[in-house]
């Protein structure tokens, strides 16, 4: 899986708003991240689109979560941004079909989508702010293996 710089740097616009408390402006968001404005404002629109983020006008001017940050999953982030998790050939795994020596490739790309799920929708954007993750991921993050490049 491809982590995309739009689903990045939606992400860490969310944990600063998760931290800030308080409308913060598309600029102000940029700045604290070092991130390109221009980009983060479409990115902002998305979410706001998807109902993660609600912005503001007038003298509080600004963006923030529209939703608590225990509420806000990694999945949703990536729905919001780039659409499903898992996709093959641009339709869901479970819409494909394989005939002869592939037959059982349907199989593979469910479970990749279910490994997917597993995670990202179970670490929200108030467990990255704490970095308290569930056991499950945790354990994940924890083990050595997964810090291997291959």
């Amino acid at each position: 899986m491809q982590i995309s710089a739009k689903v990045d740097y939606g992400v860490q616009a969310l944990l600063v708003m998760a931290v800030a408390h308080e409308p913060m402006t598309v600029d102000e968001l940029a700045t604290d991240q070092s991130l390109p404005g221009k980009f983060l404002g479409v990115i902002l629109n998305d979410l706001r689109r998807a109902g993660i983020v609600a912005s503001h006008r007038g003298r509080d001017a600004g963006y923030k979560l529209a939703r608590p940050a225990s509420q806000i999953t990694l999945a949703d982030v990536i729905r919001a941004l780039e659409g499903p998790l898992a996709q093959v050939r641009g339709m869901g795994p479970d819409a494909t079909s394989y005939a002869g020596a592939a037959k059982h490739l349907q199989g593979a790309w469910i479970a990749v989508r279910a490994s997917l799920r597993a995670v990202l929708e179970h670490i929200t954007i108030e467990q990255l702010t704490t970095g308290e993750m569930s056991p499950e991921v945790a354990g994940l993050i924890a083990d050595p293996d997964a810090w291997a490049v291959r």
